[in-house]
C-alpha cells in the first residue's frame, strides 16, 4: 500500500500527517509506504513548520528530515491512495491531475472517520501552537481509521 497525504505547502498538515500513519504502519508492522506533497511550490525543499515538528515530538515522532515537494499528476500512477487535508486541496489536486485525476484514488482524510461530511483539517499555517494540537489530534484518529480500514486487506493478500 502506498499513501500519499496533500495539502496545501506541504509543511504544516501533510508532514504531520505523513509522520503519523508512518509511525502507526510501522506500529502494526505493515509493508506500507507513506509520503506527502503540496499543491503549491512556496516551501518545496523546506523543513516542515516548527510548530508541526514540535507537535510530532511531543508525540514522539520525528518528521525533521521531510522536505516539502510538489504534488504532481505522476503521483496517480504512484500511489494506491492519495488523501486531501482539505477541499480546497482535493480540487487543485484534481485541476492539476488533469486527465490522470482517478476519483477512485482520492478523498478527503476524514472521510474515513466522518463518511460524507466533507471535513477539512484546517490549515494551523497562520495561528498559534493550540491549532498545530488540535490539527494533530484529528489527523491522528483519521490515521487510525485508515490503519483499520486497509491493515485487514493487506493481512489477507
Amino acid at each position: 500500500m502506498k499513501i500519499l497525504m496533500v495539502c496545501l505547502g506541504n509543511i504544516c498538515r501533510s508532514p504531520l500527517a505523513e509522520g503519523i500513519l508512518q509511525q502507526k504502519v510501522q506500529e502494526a508492522g505493515l509493508d506500507w509506504t507513506v509520503d506527502s506533497a503540496g499543491t503549491n511550490s512556496y516551501h518545496t525543499g523546506e523543513a516542515p513548520h516548527p510548530l508541526s515538528q514540535k507537535v510530532a515530538k511531543l508525540h514522539g515522532i520525528d518528521i525533521s528530515c521531510q522536505r516539502a515537494r510538489r504534488f504532481t499528476a505522476a503521483d496517480f500512477q504512484h500511489y494506491d491512495m492519495i488523501y486531501a487535508l482539505a477541499g480546497d486541496v482535493l480540487r487543485e489536486i484534481k485541476h492539476m491531475a488533469g486527465k490522470y485525476f482517478d476519483a477512485s484514488k482520492v478523498q478527503l482524510l476524514m472521510d474515513p472517520l466522518h463518511p460524507g461530511q466533507q471535513m477539512d483539517v484546517p490549515d494551523p499555517y497562520y495561528g498559534a501552537e493550540p491549532g498545530y494540537h488540535e490539527v494533530f489530534d484529528m489527523i491522528d484518529a483519521a490515521c487510525d481509521q485508515i490503519i483499520q480500514q486497509y491493515a485487514p486487506i493487506q493481512r489477507n493478500q
